[in-house]
């Protein structure tokens, strides 16, 4: 047998191998994308020569030359840098050790099962979304949100099935954190909650009013009792199943620092959408309307 015929039978071996179920369930195989035709790389020449000197007369250049006045700041207020990095690597290996394991477990339960589970707990959290709504004096989201709670709870069997989607009401939900932020109030200092990860002085505040909010309406007594001490941990799995993030994923040794500051640019970001909403009546298009 010739080395060709020979290296042909091999690669015909392993792929059965694969097909046959040996291989992980995470495996696959991935395309390199084609390369850049030549045209789109003179263009390319052509912008940035354009940046550097000025767009010839009678042409415009699409968009506009980024400023230093463009780039955000990466100083972010963290008065508790050190018991935050300490919090954050706890996180990490809990996060290994035990909510992945857990998680990967969970995501193998039927799909109908999984999306029952996470149409169940967003139910819930209509109640939360209809009070803040309120307090935000948004009285638009509020009734769309209370809308979905009754049509869920009803039609939608308990909540578990999202029938107000289908009915055009969309999932769009809101905390205490984004009502404080509708007054006014500033993010604060940035914060890791054990367990929950970045958050900030105010958005911290806002998740414990919402769940205090929980538990004082307890609506079918689902939070107090052996309910509570079984969906509180169930909720927090399907968060985290549903959650792309992984630790320390970047291999980058500033991971702290970016996340710290990604996090705090959204929350500006979205803070600034409700400014524009409360001054025009808009919603920012980068931002969902729910915050």
């Amino acid at each position: 047998m010739s080395a060709a015929r020979l290296s042909a039978a091999m690669l015909l071996l392993c792929v059965a191998v694969l097909e046959g179920g040996c291989a992980t369930r995470d495996f696959s195989i991935r395309t390199l994308p084609a390369e850049t035709p030549a045209a789109d790389n003179a263009a390319a020449i052509k912008n940035v020569s354009a940046m550097r000197t000025g767009p010839p007369p009678g042409t415009e250049l699409p968009g506009r030359p980024i400023t230093a006045a463009d780039v955000p700041s990466m100083d972010t207020y963290d008065p508790w840098e050190r018991i935050n990095r300490s919090t954050y690597r706890f996180n990490a290996h809990f996060d290994e050790l035990v909510f992945l394991p857990v998680a990967d477990d969970y995501r193998r339960l039927p799909g109908p099962i999984q999306a029952g589970v996470h149409n169940f707990f967003a139910n819930l959290s209509e109640v939360v979304s209809v009070i803040n709504y309120m307090v935000q004096l948004r009285p638009a989201p509020g009734a769309r949100s209370l809308g979905r709670f009754v049509i869920n709870s009803t039609i939608g069997i308990g909540g578990l099935f999202d029938v107000a989607t289908h009915f055009k009401l969309p999932l769009a939900p809101t905390g205490f954190g984004a009502t404080l932020a509708r007054w006014g109030v500033h993010p604060g200092a940035y914060l890791v909650i054990p367990l929950l990860g970045p958050s900030t002085m105010r958005d911290g505040s806002g998740f414990v009013a919402d769940f205090a909010t929980n538990y004082a309406i307890n609506i079918l007594d689902l939070y107090r009792g052996e309910a509570g001490w079984i969906l509180t941990p169930l909720n927090a799995i399907d968060i985290r199943a549903n959650t792309s993030f992984r630790y320390y994923s970047t291999g980058s040794p500033f991971e702290y620092e970016t996340v710290r500051f990604l996090y705090v640019r959204k929350t500006l970001i979205e803070d600034e959408a409700l400014r524009l909403w409360h001054r025009t009546g808009e919603t920012h298009p980068n931002v969902p309307a729910g915050r």
